[in-house]
């Protein structure tokens, strides 16, 4: 068996872009007819770049190839350019194909693939989503505290055993910062109205993007530790273990962090540092389904849990629960509300969900089939913006200290 064709298509997301402006799909095919799809999530270029660096990975590295050398696709893809180092950029291309081979391996053994890497541990997985509260407009106002408490009480009825927000100001180019105590005061008290609202029912995640220095985080979690939150999610910049180990230790709360980390060498690095106690690989990005089973492996030999990041299409999640069904320390699937909407129209049949659990595909591969039509029809993306995007200039703390958040 030979992979002899690929086909990317850079799918645009409907506003209010729900998994970010845009999902990259790869789709590649053996000489005998078997069709396996993946996705690239790499956010460091335009898509119209990615797609000729698809290309390019796959004619060099993957042509002709069998799709069941993954290692052998891995170390090549690795160590191109003489590299040996991990490339946000090359992985999130490898992870993309690499999936592709695992839904092509999985249909030609008419299995899926959480059966051929340990097999099935989980028959259901316990999931997450943000908070998405909706104002009279039909729009998603995040800074509004009473609309967001009734948003976490909706999904609480639904089912959902864990809520993730991220109260804690703008993310920027220039990140970490200090947050202003008036940015501190709405952090804590989002934390304490959703859980004086869910109760115990809910794991509260409290999710950051890396805004803060050591120091800014110790001191907020210092005040958020009342409220119990499951984690503090990637409180400073990924870019140093030894950072984030500061603030691991200064805390009670879990720390969570690694969707921006590739390869099983990051997740080293913030392993010996004891910088996280729950490791949100991104299936897309970290280098596909066989590297994150490893670094799964090394956290769990470290009494470490895992816990999927998704903040794109369903593909990426279709990987992401593979991964998580045969896992042991797997700990909770990030999930983007109940697979409705958008992601569910891309699929033949949407990713199955029930009472706050994913439960995992049993058809072969990767469980899923796209809807050609649908993707067809929503490409090429022919917009400038990224897939997610920073705030260009510096945190102002005085542009951040109003009391907008409080409005009804």
């Amino acid at each position: 068996m030979k992979i002899v064709t690929c086909q990317s298509y850079v799918v645009a997301v409907p506003a209010p872009y729900v998994g970010g402006r845009y999902w990259i799909f790869v789709e590649i095919e053996t000489d005998c007819g078997i069709k396996g799809v993946g996705e690239v999530y790499a956010a460091t270029f335009h898509p119209d770049v990615m797609l000729v660096a698809i290309q390019d990975v796959f004619d060099r590295l993957l042509k002709d190839q069998d799709p069941h050398h993954i290692e052998n696709f891995f170390r090549q893809a690795y160590s191109s350019g003489f590299t040996q180092r991990p490339d946000l950029t090359m992985m999130g291309i490898v992870s993309g194909l690499e999936m592709a081979c695992w839904d092509i391996i999985g249909k030609d053994a008419n299995q899926p693939v959480h059966q051929l890497i340990g097999g099935k541990v989980h028959d259901k997985l316990r999931c997450y989503t943000y908070i998405y509260p909706k104002n009279s407009q039909g729009d998603y106002d995040y800074d509004n505290l009473e609309l967001t408490i009734e948003a976490a009480i909706e999904l609480k009825e639904m089912g959902f055993s864990a809520l993730k927000f991220d109260p804690t100001g703008p993310y920027t180019a220039y990140d970490g910062h200090q947050l202003s105590l008036r940015d501190i005061e709405k952090s804590v008290t989002f934390c304490q109205r959703i859980r004086e609202a869910v109760g115990t029912q809910c794991d509260l995640l409290f999710g950051t993007h890396g805004q803060m220095t050591p120091a800014g985080a110790i001191r907020l979690a210092k005040q958020l530790e009342p409220f119990d939150p499951l984690w503090f999610e990637e409180p400073v910049p990924p870019g140093n273990a030894a950072a984030m180990a500061q603030v691991a230790q200064r805390t009670t709360i879990p720390i969570a962090t690694g969707e921006r980390l590739t390869t099983k060498y990051e997740f080293q690095d913030l392993i010996s540092h004891k910088a996280a106690a729950i490791l949100q690989m991104n299936l897309g990005r970290v280098g596909g389904i066989l590297e994150a089973k490893k670094i799964a492996a090394m956290a769990e030999a470290n009494y470490l849990q895992i816990a999927p990041h998704l903040y794109n299409g369903p593909v990426g999640a279709a990987a992401s629960i593979q991964l998580a069904t045969a896992t042991p320390n797997f700990l909770i699937q990030e999930s983007i509300l109940d697979w409705g909407g958008f992601h569910a129209q891309v699929l033949q049949e949407k990713i199955q969900w029930q009472d706050g659990y994913i439960i995992p595909p049993t058809k072969p591969g990767l469980g899923i089939e796209l809807d050609m039509d649908v993707v067809k029809g929503h490409s090429p993306y022919r917009e400038r913006p990224l897939h997610l995007s920073m705030a260009s200039a510096p945190y102002d703390v005085k542009q951040q200290s109003d009391n907008n958040w409080l409005k009804k």
